[in-house]
């Protein structure tokens, strides 16, 4: 398993709409195979400060199948005009997990 990491900033004064765009967008990034969840949270000191956690089967899942997918155009569309700067993205493997 996989986790994609990244660090979104949202264009101040429009981080509502990009939450109704994002929800929308979720049905592309969700039809791809080996993806396996989601989660898009919400800073509470940076109100357009925003981290999307994925959890992927493997990396190339994400690195391929979505960002050379005809759903990755859609996701695209939807959202990359709301990033200043760009996201950061990065991949992580689980060497302790410790859930209660």
């Amino acid at each position: 398993m996989i986790l994609e990491l990244a660090l979104l900033f949202v264009k101040k004064g429009e981080e509502k709409q990009f939450e109704k765009d994002f929800e929308i967008a979720s049905q592309f990034i969700s039809s791809i195979q080996g993806y396996c969840g989601h989660s898009l949270r919400k800073c509470i000191e940076q109100e357009n400060k925003y981290i999307l956690l994925v959890d992927w089967e493997k990396l190339e899942d994400h690195t391929i199948a979505f960002r050379q997918s005809e759903q990755y155009l859609e996701w695209k569309n939807l959202l990359h005009h709301y990033y200043d700067p760009f996201p950061i993205v990065e991949h992580f493997v689980t060497i302790l997990e410790n859930k209660k």
